[in-house]
């Protein structure tokens, strides 16, 4: 018992300490970047307010959500505080400024975090398509893929998503990538299907395979070692006007069973403030041109505008 509590101690330590380390980098860099002052005016339509014909694929920087369906898993103050990521529906995401969303399914269809599931992939369709019958421009990332140690849903799950999004869907094709927003629509989704064993249909590549979204992420609730592996693992892609795929960062740390404290919004906190000096310090050390997609748990309009600011000087020229 004695050793157990000496180990508790010892990880609380290290959080501190981390969370410490993070809070220094801040005061002495600060959270400047070009961009950084910009707030769009509409969220919900912010790709249209930066010029759908200015707005090259490869130079946006999308926000995105971790565990976008969550909002609803499990029982309210019971197993929830345990999986959820995000207390916005999907809808609300996106009209906040959410570009990219993180779909986990299981065999049955439901969204899951873990073991935990959640309400019907329909009801994460249904919000897509509400976001895209209110908007002209917003072009959306839709990643879904089957829950690590999950069952992936059966073969007719495919031809589901091809009956409901197909004339929305973005086919596959690397070209995409130097393509501006005005030249994809009327087409909206960029979805990434990614089944653990099942085949992802090519018929007409209506859908991205998984070498199309790439990440490197590492299992951890230490605020600064996650913060510092982003950055690793960003300063080692290619530039984005050079990658033909999307990469991801996501500023979030991850509950640990071997700790105390589980819940995943006081966890992932320690990191959550530090979105802009990411991007700051991506500038700093000369990476800034390989950030791409930024994602979080508990997205909010700060994040957002983070990214849209970024994206914004990305367009003008100034990064």
């Amino acid at each position: 018992m004695g050793a157990h509590w000496s180990k508790q101690i010892q990880r609380q330590k290290a959080v501190i300490a981390e969370k410490k380390k993070l809070k220094k980098l801040q005061e002495r860099f600060g959270c400047e970047y070009p961009g950084c002052d910009y707030h769009p005016p509409d969220r919900k339509n912010w790709m249209l307010s930066l010029d759908p014909e200015r707005i090259q694929i490869n130079k946006i920087v999308w926000p995105g959500t971790h565990n976008s369906a969550t909002d609803k898993i499990g029982l309210k103050m019971i197993t929830r505080p345990f999986a959820q990521c995000q207390t916005l529906s999907i809808y609300q995401q996106l009209v906040r400024g959410t570009r990219v969303l993180d779909i986990r399914v299981e065999e049955n269809g439901k969204v899951c975090h873990g073991i935990l599931t959640t309400y019907s992939i329909d009801a994460v369709i249904e919000d897509v398509k509400r976001f895209i019958s209110e908007t002209k421009s917003e072009i959306i990332i839709l990643e879904i893929r089957t829950e690590f140690g999950r069952k992936d849903p059966p073969p007719v799950f495919e031809r589901y998503l091809r009956e409901q999004l197909g004339e929305l869907l973005i086919h596959q094709d690397e070209n995409v990538f130097e393509k501006t927003v005005a030249e994809i629509l009327p087409r909206r989704i960029i979805c990434v299907w990614k089944p653990h064993e099942l085949p992802v249909s090519k018929v007409q590549n209506l859908f991205w395979s998984s070498g199309y979204l790439r990440d490197n992420w590492i299992n951890t609730d230490l605020p600064a070692t996650k913060f510092e592996s982003n950055m690793k693992y960003l300063s080692e892609q290619e530039p984005v006007t050079r990658r033909k795929y999307f990469y991801r960062v996501e500023n979030t740390v991850t509950p640990q069973a071997d700790n105390p404290v589980v819940c995943v919004k006081t966890v992932t906190n320690r990191i959550h403030g530090y979105g802009r000096l990411f991007i700051a310090q991506c500038f700093s050390r000369n990476c800034i041109n390989r950030l791409q997609i930024f994602s979080i748990d508990f997205i909010s309009e700060d994040f957002v505008d983070a990214c849209v600011g970024l994206t914004k000087a990305r367009i003008e020229g100034k990064a």
